[in-house]
């Protein structure tokens, strides 16, 4: 009986495609699928009755009734995209700063680390509610002081809002760095420490060293971890047109099918940022 010979290159991609089958087989069951379906009934009015789900054929119907007909959606999605654009700057660079931080050579630098990845531990939907019915999104009394005023005074509604929301909203956006400071630090401890000597030998101030040395290394970990924000962010148990949507799928008015529809839009919008944002990055690591 003649034997089978396989290489041992074949055979290690066996070995790798047995271990990844059960997540193929579960994506392919419970996400592909779901999502395929969802897609199917965007185009459709659905009703759910006690015998099942029907759907009529609206083609188009519910993509157009999102952008021309809905008073909320669009003004919920222009809310959103202002809010990316201010929210993921921020939160990287300040990851980036504590991670520099707590990379130095301090006491309790282990306790640092807990403490600044504990909210993601905590920021449950429920929890980031309650927090936020009682304030503890921004800073106490933060309106009070006179540098709304003077911004307010100085600058255009154009850009003196985005700065004033920044303000607002400042603990909650910090709440979102836990898992980038992590990224970072790990990072940084794996950048090879003679680079630095090689820098401060030929004159290189810290500065310099920050943006000739760790700054490119650190770049795919900057993308890295744009992503893992946009994604992030964009599913949070709170965000605006999650709810939005959730609210839609059972409304008389409306339906599962609108909801779906509006779904693919933020899903589509939510692609769109990641590759921009992802382009940038790699014309700039260029």
């Amino acid at each position: 009986m003649a034997k089978l010979k396989i290489s041992n290159k074949r055979r290690k991609a066996v070995i790798g495609v047995a271990f990844v089958s059960p997540w193929i087989v579960g994506f392919l069951i419970f996400t592909l699928y779901p999502m395929l379906y969802s897609l199917f009934l965007s185009f459709h009015q659905v009703k759910i009755t006690p015998v099942g789900v029907k759907t009529k054929y609206v083609g188009f119907d519910n993509f157009n009734y999102a952008f021309f007909s809905d008073p909320v959606f669009v003004e919920k999605l222009l809310n959103y995209l202002m809010e990316m654009v201010l929210n993921v700057p921020v939160i990287i660079v300040f990851s980036l700063i504590i991670a520099l931080l707590i990379n130095q050579k301090i006491k309790f630098r282990g306790m640092f680390r807990t403490i600044f990845f504990l909210p993601v531990i905590i920021t449950s939907g429920p929890v980031i509610n309650e927090l936020l019915s009682q304030g503890a999104s921004s800073i106490p009394n933060i309106e009070q002081y006179g540098m709304f005023t003077l911004i307010e005074s100085s600058l255009s509604p154009i850009l003196a809002e985005p700065i004033l929301y920044l303000f607002k909203q400042i603990i909650m956006v910090l709440w979102f760095s836990g898992v980038q400071i992590l990224i970072f630090l790990a990072g940084l401890q794996k950048v090879d420490r003679s680079m630095y000597e090689a820098a401060r030998i030929d004159g290189a101030s810290p500065w310099e060293s920050f943006w000739k040395v760790t700054l490119p290394v650190l770049m795919p970990l900057v993308i890295v971890n744009v992503i893992y924000t946009i994604v992030y962010v964009s599913t949070f148990a709170l965000n605006e047109i999650i709810l939005l949507i959730k609210n839609n799928m059972f409304s008389t008015i409306t339906g599962f099918g609108y909801a779906t529809a509006i779904a693919w839009i933020y899903f589509i919008i939510i692609m769109l940022m990641l590759a921009l944002w992802t382009g940038v990055l790699r014309m700039k690591k260029r």
